[in-house]
């Protein structure tokens, strides 16, 4: 009765934002039906869902005091429930085959991005070390979820964590769409498993990555298997968000604690990654068996790759409807310069890194 009842309460505080973003969502998937646009477009419902978000975003700003809940809660919580889901995907083994290489890869990225973004900010762009890592943690590890988890352990203020957010957003956007197009057209020479590692570790949200491998599918094909491999490289990202957490708690603490000051925040762990990991040895276990409480597994498995499509679907389209351009070149180009210069070394050391791992990884 408890559940129901807080179910119930979610569903009325979120009323109107999600009413709106489902329209959005709904539309994707029609438009993304019809043959004649899918022919045309190779653009999946989650491309839509962002086109359409963005369209709509100067209503949303306007109308936010009704909307923002809601959209906020598609952006965040559906995205996590979307992602979780998307274990239905993978089997342990496929996990397994990636690695300490896929974690050593991951590892490499992460430090290197977060060690340029604090030097080019702090030292070349002149912008503050707390605004510097915010980007950097964003652009490393896994966008939005990263920024939020660190601007509440270094209690910074909230304006830092909106630039840089809208940052990692529109550069996260903008490589999602573009890696299918240069994969489409043969630009990077990488096959499709080891297109799949370089969308993995160098896109910014777990989104982006799941949006590009879709976009991908229907463009030109793209296997599953390139597409779980994105995934699992992503979320071994996202997974070192928590280490990097306590190493990033540990050394700031231990400097405020010499300057005789005691206000960092407790950490926020991203639990979503490890339940994460649960769905997957779960999912390995019902892919052994034909049926599971009675159910064919089959039938469970499909459902909850059809949920997690939809929640998917609404995180693009909540993510579109948050983009204010306007005001975020207005206040933030350094910002925008860091995260554009992170992008970058993202794309061609990425690229780089892909080239020498793919043999291991591939």
């Amino acid at each position: 009765m408890k559940m129901f009842l807080s179910l119930f309460l979610i569903l009325k505080s979120n009323f109107k934002g999600l009413v709106f973003t489902a329209c959005i969502v709904a539309f994707s998937f029609y438009l993304s039906s019809i043959p004649s646009i899918k022919e045309n477009t190779h653009l999946a419902a989650t491309a839509f869902a962002i086109i359409i978000g963005v369209l709509f975003s100067p209503y949303f700003f306007k109308y936010q005091h009704h909307l923002r809940v809601g959209v906020h809660f598609s952006a965040k919580k559906l995205l996590k429930l979307g992602i979780i889901l998307y274990g239905f995907n993978i089997t342990l083994n496929e996990l397994l085959n990636v690695g300490i290489w896929g974690f050593l890869l991951s590892f490499i990225v992460i430090l290197i991005i977060f060690l340029i973004a604090v030097f080019v900010g702090v030292k070349i762009l002149k912008l503050d070390k707390e605004t510097s890592m915010l980007v950097g943690a964003g652009s490393a590890i896994c966008g939005a979820a990263a920024v939020l988890a660190l601007e509440s352990s270094l209690k910074s203020d909230a304006s830092k964590g909106v630039l840089a957010v809208g940052s990692v957003v529109v550069f996260g956007l903008i490589f999602m769409f573009l890696y299918p197009v240069l994969f489409s057209l043969d630009f990077l020479n990488l096959n499709e498993n080891a297109m799949g590692i370089f969308m993995g570790v160098t896109l910014h949200e777990v989104a982006n990555v799941v949006g590009a491998t879709q976009i991908a599918k229907d463009m030109v094909g793209f296997s599953q298997n390139a597409a779980n491999l994105a995934v699992i490289i992503k979320m071994m990202r996202v997974i070192l968000l928590v280490p990097f957490l306590l190493i990033v708690a540990y050394v700031i603490t231990k400097t405020q604690k010499k300057e005789g000051k005691n206000s960092f925040k407790k950490i926020t762990i991203p639990y979503f990654a490890l339940i994460f990991l649960f769905i997957i040895m779960l999912n390995t276990y019902l892919f052994h068996q034909e049926k599971f409480l009675g159910i064919y597994t089959q039938d469970i498995i499909n459902a909850m790759k059809m949920l997690c499509n939809i929640c998917i679907v609404f995180a693009m389209a909540a993510l579109g409807l948050q983009v204010d351009f306007k005001n975020f070149i207005k206040s933030g180009l350094r910002v925008f310069v860091l995260a554009l210069i992170l992008s970058l070394v993202l794309f061609f050391g990425g690229y780089f890194l892909v080239l020498e791992f793919q043999a291991v990884l591939c």
